[in-house]
């Protein structure tokens, strides 16, 4: 057993986790992440850590997602008799349920059809750098723009708009850099949603997005796990517990302060990584 390489699954395990749900782009840590150990140069290892990071998601929201299938077939039950429109309007479950069906639906096409152009920018460093600092302004402005807004919009008034816009701001966020609670959250916050509502609904808008990838990348990790097996489960475990954690903090954070921290580790970030690729 490798000490090395379980030590290294570990750190890239918990920064995938944490970074996942904090909105500083998992997808480009993961990258530099690879860059400086040169751990796991196929997609194995970073399929089984993102379903650590669904692991956490569905764990911490277990409740809502039992009670979100359970409307889901209430509401088809809802169809013959006519009720379909009345009960999504005073069932949240059920508003909840089919708006994460619908806001997952532009990430769906995206993955489809640029997936080629999506995985050619996993090896451009420089714009991994400069997707980070887009993430920054969008932090940045969302919260802004949040502040003027005196009414927010509450789960009761979303629409489906609301949900597609969101949506889209996750199927950009498929490039490394552009961090997917980042993007969502910001959206949301744009939208003037209410600030837990706009945290939760990213949350929950992350878990078929994220069972999707790996569902498309589960033939990978038949390459490199028999070697590397402490490794992968170690970075597996320390996914899903720093996910889990990464939640919590983000709901507090949320409802407690603002997301400018983050904006400016993305700027900081991203401004040393092009400074760095333009010079060496």
């Amino acid at each position: 057993m490798d000490i090395t390489n379980i030590l290294i699954g570990i750190i890239i395990g918990l920064v995938q986790g944490l970074t996942e749900f904090l909105p500083v782009s998992s997808s480009a840590h993961l990258v530099f992440m690879h860059e400086l150990t040169g751990f796991a140069p196929n997609l194995a290892f970073d399929t089984i850590l993102h379903i650590g990071s669904l692991v956490a998601v569905l764990m911490y929201f277990w409740n809502d997602i039992i009670h979100m299938l359970m409307a889901f077939f209430s509401s088809l039950m809802d169809i013959p008799r006519g009720q379909f429109k009345k009960g999504i309007k005073e069932d949240q479950f059920k508003k909840l349920a089919w708006f994460i069906i619908i806001g997952s639906i532009p990430a769906g096409l995206a993955g489809v059809f640029l997936k080629d152009f999506f995985e050619s920018l996993f090896s451009n460093i420089t714009a991994v750098g400069f997707f980070l600092i887009i993430t920054g302004f969008l932090l940045w402005g969302s919260e802004k723009v949040s502040q003027r807004i005196p009414k927010k919009t509450g789960l009761k008034e979303m629409t489906v708009k609301n949900s597609l816009i969101m949506g889209t701001a996750q199927a950009f966020a498929i490039a490394p850099g552009i961090s997917r609670s980042g993007a969502t959250i910001s959206a949301g916050l744009f939208l003037g949603l209410e600030r837990e509502l706009a945290a939760r609904f990213s949350f929950l808008l992350s878990i078929p997005a994220i069972l999707g990838a790996a569902l498309v990348q589960i033939k990978d990790i038949s390459y490199g796990i028999d070697v590397n097996t402490g490794a992968f489960v170690a970075g597996f475990i320390a996914a899903a517990i720093s996910g889990y954690l990464a939640i919590k903090l983000m709901l507090k954070l949320i409802k407690e302060r603002n997301l400018l921290i983050f904006a400016y580790y993305c700027w900081i970030i991203g401004g040393i990584v092009l400074i760095l690729q333009s010079v060496f």
